[in-house]
């Protein structure tokens, strides 16, 4: 047990420190005035309201609907007969301005997320440039509510200016290892809003399974899903989870992973991937998407034509990664292309000429495009815009990679050392936690160009059972290294403050596992 001895000292500091007001994840800066102060809430009394001048009011989609999730979470325990507070005059309402009008549109890269709160004597006012902000500026006066030994509800007396560090703080599921129904989805939505993370990185198909129904291509989904009737994405489906998500200010960003990953596709779509060879006969097996033929590219800007029209986000993620060239090398008919275009031996060059095609194709659409590292690493052309996610973490120190990409001046996203599904014995959030972004050698331009990153939970072995213990609140270590100020760093600090807001997360409905020994005034359940 040397590694809970080892653990001990970070669980004393817990039960010392008072975690009351703690924010998740860490505001850039929050400031209490002297002698403290707090100001008791009625749940019966209390209301969200709009501050005279605000660009936005009554019928705001967004905040309407933000406001009755609040209410519903900050007052959850409360009984309908709930007394009015014993002490003090309580503040009976969250004036909420917005500067600048838009309700009805979704969020995007360079969506302002800025906000300040204030709390002070029978007076709380949030303002924010855009209802983005506003939404990240619900979510922290939500943590900052507590309850007193009496019941009564109150919020310490604080001032609060806040902005995310990164634009970019992204979660991606892998839905086509092991489906997770439409419910498992949003109920993560949720909780990515929680932890004020901001983009849905929908990896939905790959090797295993198609779960994605197509009009333009209907029997991909028929012949490459689980079970066509069950294990499926409608268009009904997918259109809740991308106003779902906006209601939020998550973006959705779709990949569908070409040519390789691609397996599932080839039943739905003949002709599509490459007909592996034994010696002069093919052996009746398939490869990679085929990237010799006219069909092929017909298929796909069709596909993505559909797609770029179903997901509402500038990006599209192209994916472009793991391509297994065994099968291509074996075709006679794509050796014959490799010579006849001066390729000789090297398939990285066919490679790149399907994905150089794949993005002509993509940008002729109107949309950008995400890929993965080994599109930079194979010196495919790309555009000046393109970014690039960095996911190894053996070939080349992703740190390198890092640095490498943004001197080349693309714009770059980090996940490396954070695939979640990887777990191991202890606190591996805390690993996670220490993970600094901007740590490679390179210029002041070079760091801007890294816009953010993601976690991964890949689905090999995760699936709906187990998704979200796995998630929360590990996940929530690297919403914070993307939010909050670089100096946030204290793990003492972190410990404390993601302890309580596994706390809220329980409270909240949320199977978030423990961080290590302790409990919850609340645990889950209700008990």
């Amino acid at each position: 047990m040397a590694a809970g001895r080892a653990l001990l000292p970070l669980l004393a500091a817990a039960m010392l420190l008072e975690p009351a007001a703690a924010v998740w994840p860490q505001p850039q800066a929050q400031r209490s005035p002297p002698g403290g102060g707090r100001c008791p809430l009625s749940p019966r009394r209390f209301q969200f309201a709009y501050a005279g001048g605000s660009a936005v009011g009554p019928g705001c989609a967004v905040l309407e609907a933000a406001f009755q999730r609040y209410r519903a979470l900050l007052f959850a325990a409360a009984r309908p007969t709930e007394n009015e507070p014993p002490w003090g005059t309580p503040c009976t309402q969250l004036l909420v301005f917005v500067a600048t009008p838009g309700c009805d549109g979704f969020p995007s890269l360079d969506s302002k997320e800025n906000y300040k709160l204030s709390v002070s004597e029978g007076s709380l006012l949030l303002s924010a440039d855009a209802v983005w902000g506003a939404l990240r500026g619900l979510e922290t006066f939500s943590q900052l509510v507590g309850r007193d030994e009496n019941g009564t509800y109150y919020i310490n007396k604080t001032e609060i200016v806040d902005f995310p560090r990164f634009p970019h703080r992204g979660l991606l599921l892998d839905t086509s290892r092991h489906y997770l129904p439409l419910r498992a989805i949003l109920e993560t939505l949720d909780v990515m809003a929680y932890n004020k993370f901001n983009v849905f990185h929908w990896h939905i198909v790959d090797d295993p399974s198609f779960p994605y129904e197509s009009f333009t291509f209907p029997e991909l989904s028929k012949q490459g899903a689980f079970n066509p009737m069950t294990h499926v994405y409608t268009a009904s489906d997918v259109q809740t989870v991308i106003e779902y998500a906006r209601l939020r200010g998550i973006r959705v960003i779709a990949e569908f992973d070409t040519p390789g990953h691609t397996l599932s596709w080839g039943p739905g779509a003949p002709g599509l991937l490459t007909p592996c060879y034994l010696g002069k006969e093919p052996s009746g097996t398939y490869g990679p998407i085929n990237p010799i033929l006219n069909s092929t590219y017909e298929f796909v800007t069709d596909l993505f034509r559909e797609v770029g029209t179903v997901f509402p986000d500038f990006f599209l993620h192209l994916g472009g990664d793991e391509v297994d060239f065994t099968c291509w090398k074996s075709n006679p008919k794509i050796r014959a292309f490799m010579k006849e275009m001066g390729f000789g031996e090297d398939y990285k060059k066919l490679e790149s000429f399907y994905i150089q095609r794949l993005l002509d194709i993509v940008s002729s659409l109107g949309k950008g495009y995400i890929v993965w590292q080994e599109v930079f690493d194979n010196g495919v052309e790309v555009r000046p815009d393109t970014i690039v996610h960095m996911w190894k973490e053996n070939s080349t120190p992703y740190m390198e990679e890092m640095a490498n990409v943004t001197k080349a001046g693309y714009r770059a996203l980090l996940s490396a050392p954070w695939y979640l599904n990887r777990i191991s014995y202890g606190q591996d959030w805390m690993a996670a936690y220490k993970v600094e972004p901007l740590k490679f050698e390179g210029s002041p331009e070079q760091k801007d160009r890294v816009i953010g990153g993601e976690a991964c939970m890949w689905g090999e072995y995760v699936d709906v059972t187990n998704l979200t213990p796995r998630l929360w609140p590990r996940a929530g270590a690297v919403a914070e290294r993307l939010w909050s100020n670089a100096t946030v760093r204290d793990l003492q600090d972190a410990y404390v403050r993601l302890a309580e807001f596994r706390c809220k997360l329980l409270g909240r409905g949320v199977r978030a596992q423990p961080l290590y020994v302790g409990y919850c005034e609340n645990e889950f359940g209700g008990f």
